[in-house]
């Protein structure tokens, strides 16, 4: 008889669960995580980093010294990320000594937008037309059928870095050599009636569930809005949003939490922009709207525990809190009016724990939750107003 499998059974409440990353991502996973029994660790090289702030154990070192990720291996039973930027090498060194969900090859993949999209035509799933751009004879052999379009640096680019519009080869030209020459993604540019993203969350088993689909609202290349609830997206491009998300996960043989961000063009067609392998700003409104949150499915898929369908109990709005609004005032900093905020039906405030506001700095989110969809609506339009936030 073959001795038991050790790392097919379930890491249960009372083991340590670490993340490679310090970022509110995994300040938001150590408190799912915490309030679930289990004890935390975070590897981030700040000392002052909001996850390692409230976690049990904070390994304050660079992601790729090797000090440093044995020391993490030591103390955690199993090992996640925060932020796809994470070095795909580290995650492979943590990856030989204890469980690692996502997997260093999912990470990689969604690090390279060539590679992304090479995967988003294994799996079938439609993209922008698009063309790789890495020597400057592939520049001049870009097809004339791509412009005007967005050339995106293949790796780094995140909340509208990297990218740059182009309409002609000309300007294509300058953009790829301000970028340094660097590899790069030309996309077509499409005609979008609206953005929307998948939250979906896959076991070791190949177990695979979603949160209710997302209608978002970018600004400056960063998320400003999210929308979820009944009818925010048309049923058919819904269903054909999940179906395309557990394609990517199923082709990637993903283990835990992904975010599947789409376009949906002026004619109903859907199109993959990209993935984000870990949980989204665009699924934090789970947290009082659904009874699972992205965070606890983060931590029962890299502890093996069963995932069950997140079920949505109230409609919901996410706004998210930029280091913008400590500044609308004027140049000195001030407090939001959060008393003001929270003096309104179903707001939820989130804060970082950042210390310093800086305008396009991540503070915070406010989840609206309220019975119906016109009501989360209209109660978020009144806490935009009185933050400084843009209709929308």
């Amino acid at each position: 008889m073959s001795a038991p499998d050790d790392t097919q059974r379930p890491l249960l409440p009372g083991a340590t669960l670490g993340v490679l990353g310090g970022g509110q991502l995994g300040r938001m996973f150590a408190h799912a995580a915490q309030a679930m029994g289990y004890f935390t660790a975070v590897l981030d090289p700040d000392a002052d980093s909001p996850a390692g702030r409230i976690s049990h154990h904070h390994v304050r070192t660079a992601y790729e010294d090797p000090d440093g990720l044995a020391r993490l291996a030591a103390l955690s039973d199993a090992v996640t990320t925060e932020f796809e930027n994470v070095p795909a090498q580290a995650l492979r060194m943590l990856g030989a000594e204890r469980p690692v969900a996502p997997a260093a090859d999912a990470v990689a993949i969604a690090q390279d937008r060539a590679q992304e999209k090479a995967h988003f035509v294994r799996c079938g799933v439609p993209c922008a037309p698009y063309a790789v751009i890495e020597t400057a004879g592939q520049l001049e052999a870009v097809p004339a059928g791509l412009l005007p379009g967005i050339l995106k640096t293949a790796r780094l680019g995140y909340d509208g870095k990297g990218q740059s519009r182009v309409g002609t080869p000309a300007e294509l030209a300058a953009a790829w050599n301000g970028m340094g020459g660097v590899a790069c993604v030309l996309e077509q540019r499409l005609p979008l009636a609206f953005e929307c993203s998948v939250i979906v969350a896959r076991g070791r088993d190949g177990a695979c569930v979603h949160l209710p689909v997302q209608r978002n609202l970018h600004r400056d290349g960063i998320l400003a809005v999210t929308e979820v609830h009944e009818g925010n997206v048309p049923d058919a491009v819904a269903k054909q949003a999940v179906v395309a998300a557990k394609s990517i996960a199923d082709g990637l043989a993903y283990v835990g939490v992904l975010c599947v961000e789409f376009f949906v063009l002026d004619d109903g067609a859907l199109v993959v922009n990209e993935i984000a392998p870990r949980p989204h700003n665009s699924g934090h409104y789970s947290q009082n709207a659904c009874d699972v949150s992205q965070f606890e499915l983060q931590v029962r898929a890299m502890a093996g525990l069963p995932l069950v369908q997140p079920r949505q109990h109230s409609a919901a709005v996410m706004l998210n809190l930029l280091g913008d609004l400590w500044f609308a005032q004027g140049a000195a900093a001030r407090t939001p009016a959060w008393e003001a905020v929270l003096a309104l039906p179903g707001t939820h405030l989130h804060l970082y724990g950042k210390a310093d506001a800086k305008p396009g700095r991540k503070m915070g989110h406010l989840n609206i939750t309220a019975p119906t969809a016109g009501a989360a609506r209209a109660t978020a339009l009144q806490a935009a107003a009185l933050l400084g936030i843009a209709p929308f």
